[in-house]
């Protein structure tokens, strides 16, 4: 008997725990993980650092850039907003070269969502690096400057180093969130633990996830 009522009630503890599961109320491996290891974030004060990792090639990046953008805005002075390019090819992936390239040119938020367009809309290649030198020539950007920072000592560095970083933060896959260094949470984590299928569907309880993510980050801020 004292079995069986143990057996009980751990069931109506997982099913109380699934049944309170939501977007709005995300639990620990459900909606989000938290990283075994917490990174260092580069935010200071009550502001909450929120990190993308993202591929210019990445259709589901591209989907979910509009609504990101929004949601940064609604945000206001909350957060911090840091995007990383996942090397998908290896320690010389010509894409991520190319973001922390406009990165160090300050050129990141200009030419952000014109490779996006670009990639998915114009369907151009950028998966190699004279195609990415030579667009980037084509659309305003001067070559000698681009070059220079490119194969500068700092990019170069960075560039070595971004699959240790994405190793740090548990990501094998785009796009992936990390919020306050130590939260994790996708698109796609929240579809298959919570059964969605509806597109819409899926990036709403996206950003209601990061929405109550970013406000346990702050509480203990």
């Amino acid at each position: 008997m004292r079995r069986s009522l143990r057996f009980a009630l751990v069931a109506a503890s997982l099913v109380a725990s699934t049944a309170f599961a939501s977007p709005t109320n995300p639990q620990n491996g459900v909606e989000y993980t938290t990283l075994s290891a917490p990174q260092p974030v580069q935010t200071v004060g009550k502001k909450v650092e929120v990190v993308e990792f993202f591929a210019y090639h990445c259709p589901a990046c591209y989907s979910l850039e509009p609504g990101l953008n929004e949601w940064v805005k609604k945000q206001g002075d909350k957060i911090v907003l840091r995007r990383i390019h996942l090397p998908f090819q290896g320690a010389t992936d010509p894409e991520a070269h190319l973001h922390l390239t406009l990165q160090a040119m300050g050129k990141e938020a200009e030419m952000h969502s014109k490779i996006f367009h670009a990639v998915h809309v114009q369907r151009i290649r950028l998966m190699k690096d004279d195609q990415i030198i030579d667009w980037v020539a084509k659309n305003g950007i001067d070559k000698a400057k681009f070059l220079e920072t490119w194969n500068s000592f700092g990019v170069m560095t960075k560039l070595r180093r971004q699959a240790q970083l994405a190793a740090s933060y548990q990501v094998t896959g785009t796009p992936t969130m990390i919020v306050d260094g130590k939260y994790q949470t996708s698109p796609g984590q929240i579809a298959d633990k919570l059964k969605l299928k509806d597109g819409r569907q899926i990036v709403q309880a996206h950003f209601q996830v990061l929405d109550a993510l970013v406000a346990k980050a702050a509480a203990t801020k």
